[in-house]
């Protein structure tokens, strides 16, 4: 019973960095856990990132790891994907997503709300 609305996607050169946002709706947005998910054209939709209820657990995707961050502010019912290091492949639809029954998950299954996405392209 939540909506998601990703925002911060864009243009950036290769090794560059950009911010995405993902704005919640509700009252129970502590409750969800997070995740960031990603589709190029053609490919299924791959799991990027998750974090814990509280923030207190992160898990990404090996593509990623140590380039992104996820990070959440339950105050402002905001989650946060800090991508750094950007490279070619990165470019995608980039999707938060939002799941009630489990405290983190990679699997996309587990989640029950999706945004609309957001495009993010990096050229060479």
């Amino acid at each position: 019973q939540v909506q998601l609305v990703e925002s911060g996607g864009g243009l950036v050169q290769a090794g560059g960095s950009l911010r995405l946002s993902c704005a919640a709706s509700g009252r129970t947005f502590s409750s969800y856990a997070m995740g960031w998910f990603r589709q190029a054209p053609g490919q299924e939709r791959e799991f990027v990132a998750t974090i814990s209820r509280s923030g207190g657990s992160t898990y990404y995707a090996n593509s990623v790891k140590g380039r992104f961050t996820i990070s959440r502010d339950n105050a402002k019912n905001t989650v946060y994907l800090q991508m750094n290091s950007l490279k070619p492949e990165d470019t995608a639809v980039y999707y938060c997503a939002a799941g009630s029954k489990v405290a983190i998950s990679a699997y996309r299954s587990d989640y029950d709300y999706w945004g609309q996405g957001t495009q993010v392209t990096v050229s060479s």
